[in-house]
């Protein structure tokens, strides 16, 4: 409970930790509230085109007539989904494999990390690019799925790692003597001293399927249906949205990719500094 007190007194301190979550909040909020506020579809004919930001269209409307800040709202929740659906597999999948590979070792550990070093050395970009060519029909879960099972192999190492200094520890030694399963092991005695990692590296993988997405998005291997924060900067670009002066069609997508990345940025290096006394600002 002290334990439990203590992280709570830092997190509420830290002023990274604060401003990450409150963007991060504010984004989640127009995901799952945003498409209620317009009476427009994302690709629904919604007035003129080239319109400005108006009363009417409070983010303008595209070069079809299209509501830009409909496509914003829907094109969040497609974002966070990548975000929860691709980091979060990607996530299970190196701490399973890392947690084994470093607990197990000997031949387990031989196998995995042959095949994590495999993975590893294909560039992941490229190997997502060919798969999402040869399909004809792409979702944000089925690309979701893609970025997940590719972007573990880091996640896997760096917690292998771990888990070999802590095998040996007195505590895990005691676990195995009283006869407690490997398994049980591993989610009872080593992950929870490894749960601050655990947090860091689901929000590095989430902002890293969210930019692994919109590049997908953006070359023109996006969802073939539906919308995404990457397939509105395809459009825009595509049609010249920028050298026409419509800046409300181009920068918002980008600026709230940005926005949600730097703000995870900023939530995992305020984890940093709540887990880690020697970086606490007192």
């Amino acid at each position: 409970m002290k334990i439990k007190n203590e992280f709570l007194f830092f997190a509420l301190r830290n002023v990274r930790l604060r401003i990450g979550i409150t963007i991060v909040s504010i984004f989640v909020l127009l995901a799952i509230f945003g498409p209620y506020l317009t009476k427009y579809g994302p690709l629904d004919y919604a007035g003129p085109g080239y319109h400005p930001p108006s009363a009417e269209y409070w983010f303008g409307t595209t070069t079809f007539g299209q509501d830009v800040f409909s496509q914003l709202v829907n094109g969040l929740r497609s974002t966070f989904m990548v975000g929860l659906v691709g980091g979060g597999l990607a996530t299970f999948l190196g701490l399973l494999i890392g947690f084994v590979s470093g607990y197990r070792g000997g031949f387990f550990d031989e196998i995995l990390m042959m095949i994590t070093n495999i993975i590893l050395v294909i560039p992941t970009m490229a190997l997502l690019i060919i798969l999402a060519s040869y399909l004809t029909y792409r979702g944000v879960f089925m690309e979701s799925l893609f970025i997940g099972f590719t972007a573990w192999p880091w996640t896997a190492r760096a917690v292998r790692s771990q888990t070999l200094s802590l095998r040996t520890r007195e505590f895990v030694n005691l676990a195995r003597i009283t006869g407690m399963k490997p398994l049980k092991i591993i989610i009872t005695e080593i992950m929870p001293n490894m749960m601050s990692y655990v947090f860091m590296v689901f929000i590095l993988q989430f902002g890293g399927a969210i930019l692994t997405a919109a590049t997908l998005d953006f070359i023109g291997l996006g969802p073939t249906q539906g919308i995404s924060l990457g397939l509105m900067m395809q459009q825009a670009v595509l049609w010249n949205a920028i050298q026409l002066g419509m800046w409300w069609w181009a920068i918002p997508p980008g600026l709230a990719i940005t926005a949600i990345v730097g703000a995870l940025y900023f939530m995992n290096t305020g984890l940093d500094e709540v887990f880690n006394p020697k970086l606490r600002e007192m």
